[in-house]
């Protein structure tokens, strides 16, 4: 089941494999004996990646709470001295950068790192208690959000455009958002009602650019071969995140300033959490990330609220 979300999530069984730490053929079979048990196929797979299937669709969010109930079961019984359960956003991505500097300067603190689908549904686990804390971008105002759970803004990540060398921008340092309207920028990952689609909405909107979130999403690297052959498309990536393209992939990362749009990370845990680690990562990101953003950034409206 955790091998199915992995793919669901990844949209290859290369990618799935090395989030697992396993081998593709160790996915691949997993998927066949599930898919054998179920009498479905759950994917279909295609040169460029897998793609759920209506009947993998259908059984993706059971197989989500399936997940979620073994890990609470899990955690019931773990002794107090248990890891650190935390979930990010995606393992390349900024959050996940934040947790293994964190791991670096607290070696003796063992970190489980989760990824969930979206905001609401690491809230509700923080919640229940399945995890100890999560790096979301929050859109609710506090007064919303569950009694118990409280947030801090804990990075403020540069948003960059991301082109092939054919592109107009592909030999500019850095451009505005003015200069970006009118070119189309495909980012089909987006996913509606999720805190990262608020986040880009509500930019396509202050800017007047054109986001294309229509799909197929066939995963990361059909995503980068698409934009390095394209004189046309370019898509937009936090400055943290990692990627890594074959050769013949020749893209360009640009800045983005006047101003820079920036995505905004928090923290998110329970005020009556007592787990010692958690203390610890809130201390070290207290210590290491700047009180204020910078002047000269953009952040949707939900994020300049006051607490």
């Amino acid at each position: 089941m955790r091998t199915f979300v992995a793919v669901a999530n990844a949209g290859q069984f290369q990618e799935a494999a090395a989030l697992l730490s396993i081998t593709q053929q160790a996915v691949s079979k997993r998927i066949a004996t599930l898919e054998k048990n179920l009498d479905v196929r759950l994917f279909t797979r295609t040169a460029r990646g897998a793609q759920l299937t209506i009947e993998g669709q259908a059984f993706l969010p059971h197989a989500r709470d399936l997940l979620q109930v073994e890990e609470r079961a899990a955690a019931s019984v773990r002794p107090r001295r248990r890891a650190l359960r935390v979930d990010v956003i995606g393992r390349r991505l900024a959050p996940a950068a934040l947790l293994r500097d964190f791991h670096r300067a607290h070696p003796e603190t063992e970190l489980d790192v989760v990824t969930l689908f979206d905001a609401e549904a690491a809230i509700a686990a923080v919640r229940i208690g399945t995890i100890d804390a999560s790096f979301r971008a929050v859109t609710l105002p506090a007064r919303q959000l569950p009694d118990g759970i409280e947030t801090a803004r804990v990075l403020d990540e540069p948003v960059q455009l991301l082109t092939g060398p054919a592109h107009e921008f592909a030999a500019a340092r850095a451009v505005t958002p003015a200069e970006l309207a009118g070119h189309r920028i495909w980012m089909p990952g987006i996913v509606t009602g999720t805190e990262w689609a608020a986040y880009y909405e509500e930019l396509a909107v202050a800017f007047g650019l054109t986001i294309d979130a229509t799909g197929p999403y066939f995963g990361t690297e059909p995503l980068l071969d698409t934009i390095s052959d394209s004189s046309a498309l370019a898509t937009l990536v936090g400055e943290q995140t990692r990627l890594a393209w074959p050769a013949h992939c020749d893209l360009r990362r640009i800045a983005v300033h006047d101003p820079t749009p920036v995505y905004p990370h928090s923290l998110i845990w329970r005020s009556d959490n007592r787990h010692p680690a958690l203390s610890t990562l809130r201390n070290y990101l207290g210590s290491t990330q700047p009180n204020q953003p910078d002047a000269g950034t953009w952040t949707p409206e939900w994020a300049r609220r006051s607490p």
